[in-house]
């Protein structure tokens, strides 16, 4: 049975209700303050480490579920609760894994009571990390009634959820990254790399650069960059003129950066990717003007993974640009998290906030209309503290993105996020 379950009406009011709008779009926005003299949201601790049946090796047909064993607690007898499962490795092994799932958590129970909406019904289950652990807690929340699924958080996890909540037509609302597991009643509330990189190259070929280079990490995500660079780069008629792969070790790098510093040339491209984040770009950065690339003539270009303070502090970065969601949203959304729990999230927590306030929104059409296909995959797409973005029906997922600009002094945003999925009018 569900260990912890959490509705808008199982703790105190916090901020003014929101008002939701759902007409011809769904806009979510959160309470810009607390404000007043009540309570924040306690943190609640997460479910606890759970032993689990492993399942059969093979995927069970014909799952149905019985709506008399639906949960509904006691304070909601008599009504009938939206239940949105909440499925995270609370219990991984990793320390990290652990510590993201239970920001994501926080910034989940803060949208439900920020929103108060006392028919939702938030019923988190603990994955492990694995594929067999989130088949389970996703079993055990089907049988307990679950209308939608939030998470779970890694690409096998969802891939193994997919089919059962397929079974029995429940939605799934995954944090993976791993465009290869959407589709099919899976939409992911990610980070899409593919947009990231698109939208880096377009606003770099609108400066009048044609010509690139890349510096890629070797593994997966570096195979995934590559495609995906040379892609948007080939469809704008630009061109990739070198490129080269690299280890985790700094002492790795060394090579792949004079390499691609000899085939600068003087000015044989305009711009460089390096689409690592953290202290591997840290290492990374410094080697090109060591080996005479100078980031005054050749324009620095990153990821999402850039969305990090710290790098206002490395020098070879100074002027570079990489695409984020529209920061002024997301850093209200860090104020209440910090006014809330006393603590800085990590980025991707409010990934959790705008789980719960999709649901929320959804929540207030007819009952045979919440979650359908039609709903989620809206056209003109939802609002949220990391701006508006929309689930296409093949799966992928469009976010709308901001240029930054880091400066010593922090990065500020050079081309705006578009507020719509609408083309501009002229």
């Amino acid at each position: 049975m569900i260990k912890t379950v959490l509705s808008a009406r199982s703790g105190p009011t916090l901020a003014l209700k929101t008002i939701l709008l759902i007409a011809a779009i769904f806009t979510l926005s959160a309470c810009d303050t607390l404000g007043g003299k009540k309570t924040p949201p306690p943190q609640v601790t997460p479910p606890p480490k759970v032993e689990v049946t492993p399942p059969p090796a093979t995927q069970p047909t014909g799952y149905t579920r019985d709506p008399s064993r639906f949960y509904t607690p006691a304070y909601m007898a008599g009504e009938r609760p939206i239940r949105v499962a909440l499925l995270l490795p609370f219990n991984s092994p990793r320390d990290n894994v652990r510590t993201l799932s239970n920001a994501l958590y926080n910034a989940a129970q803060l949208a439900l009571f920020e929103f108060d909406t006392p028919t939702i019904l938030l019923m988190p289950e603990p994955t492990g990390g694995t594929a067999t652990g989130a088949r389970a807690a996703a079993k055990e929340a089907l049988d307990a009634g679950a209308d939608l699924i939030l998470g779970p958080l890694f690409a096998e996890e969802v891939s193994a959820v997919a089919p059962l909540a397929r079974q029995v037509n429940v939605p799934v609302v995954a944090f993976s990254s791993d465009s290869s597991v959407g589709g099919e009643g899976v939409h992911l509330l990610s980070f899409p790399l593919s947009e990231d990189v698109e939208r880096i190259v377009d606003y770099a070929m609108l400066q009048g650069m044609t010509r690139f280079a890349a510096l890629y990490p070797y593994g997966t995500y570096g195979d995934r960059v590559r495609a995906a660079f040379q892609q948007a780069v080939s469809a704008r008629a630009g061109e990739v003129v070198a490129s080269a792969g690299y280890p985790a070790s700094p002492e790795g790098m060394y090579d792949p950066a004079q390499r691609l510093a000899a085939a600068y040339g003087g000015g044989n491209y305009q711009a460089v990717l390096l689409p690592e984040g953290g202290s591997e770009l840290k290492s990374l950065a410094p080697l090109l003007p060591y080996y005479d690339i100078d980031p005054r003539e050749v324009k620095f270009l990153g990821t999402g993974l850039w969305d990090d303070p710290s790098l206002a502090r490395e020098p070879p970065l100074n002027g570079a640009w990489f695409p984020a969601p529209p920061p002024e949203s997301h850093d209200q959304f860090l104020i209440r998290y910090r006014r809330a729990y006393g603590e800085t999230p990590p980025r991707i927590a409010s990934l959790g906030y705008d789980a719960v306030s999709l649901a929320i929104a959804l929540s207030t059409l007819p009952e045979g209309e919440r979650f359908t296909r039609e709903a989620l995959t809206n056209a003109d797409g939802f609002a949220g503290v990391d701006g508006i973005f929309r689930f296409n029906p093949d799966g992928s997922t469009d976010r709308g993105l901001a240029i930054l600009e880091i400066r010593p002094t922090g990065a500020v945003v050079i081309d705006p996020a578009p507020s719509s999925f609408q083309p501009p009018v002229f």
